[in-house]
């Protein structure tokens, strides 16, 4: 589903994975949107994300979650 918001930006709901998540990424954690903030790499693969609100989730190589991405218009 991609979606206009009114600033003009392009959102975007995304599969990502520990390769593929990006800071700013909103993903849905127990029923709240949590925006990563940061993120670390951890070995075999996995990242430990750093919300917005301070909390943290360790995902493994092979997790599989959706977020909403904004996408930058060029």
């Amino acid at each position: 589903m991609i979606a206009r918001i009114p600033s003009g930006a392009l959102v975007a709901n995304i599969e990502i994975t520990a390769a593929t998540v990006q800071r700013g990424d909103v993903i849905q954690v127990g029923g709240r949107a949590c925006r990563v903030r940061d993120l670390f790499q951890l070995s075999q693969g996995a990242k430990q994300l750093i919300f917005d609100s301070g909390e943290l989730l360790t995902i493994h190589a092979r997790s599989r979650l959706v977020a909403v991405r904004t996408l930058r218009r060029r």
